[in-house]
């Protein structure tokens, strides 16, 4: 082997060695990022989501008011945790937090799935806040049992 061969070989193991190192020390960064990732996560301080109990329907129908003259027939039920017991909660302010989210809304932004989901966000935002007092989680849920709009 001539001097530049040498030179060659060991350059090129030089560059090979240097690849391999920064390959090692990339998948280390990913890994370790994953991991404290992974820790932070699961640490004492998270919570663990609340697991479904009953749920409480609404008996009867609500009639809201919507914009330009329409109407909205809507019914749903409220999807309890089991935290909660087994005891029903009284509808009676998911129904009135109901008659504010949806009164005065129009006809457009319900007629979409997007709207109907953006509506159903804002009561179960309202519900829970009625609901879930005291650092206890007792609704965790809403499902339309009636939606139709005229």
């Amino acid at each position: 082997m001539s001097k530049n061969d040498n030179d060659a070989t060991a350059a090129t193991t030089k560059k090979s060695k240097k690849k391999i190192i920064l390959i090692a020390a990339a998948v280390l960064a990913v890994l370790g990022g994953a991991g404290g990732g992974y820790v932070a996560m699961s640490g004492s301080s998270a919570q663990a989501a609340p697991t479904k109990g009953i749920v409480t329907p609404l008996k009867d129908s609500i009639t809201v008011n919507l914009a330009d003259g329409h109407y909205l027939k809507l019914n749903f039920a409220i999807q309890q945790t089991s935290d909660s017991g087994t005891t029903a909660v009284d509808p009676a302010q998911a129904v009135n937090s109901a008659l504010d989210v949806y009164t005065g809304k129009t006809l457009a932004a319900l007629s979409t799935a997007q709207g109907r989901d953006t509506a159903k966000a804002e009561l179960l935002a309202a519900t829970e806040k009625d609901y879930n007092t005291s650092g206890s989680t007792v609704v965790m849920g809403l499902y339309y049992t009636a939606f139709v709009t005229q």
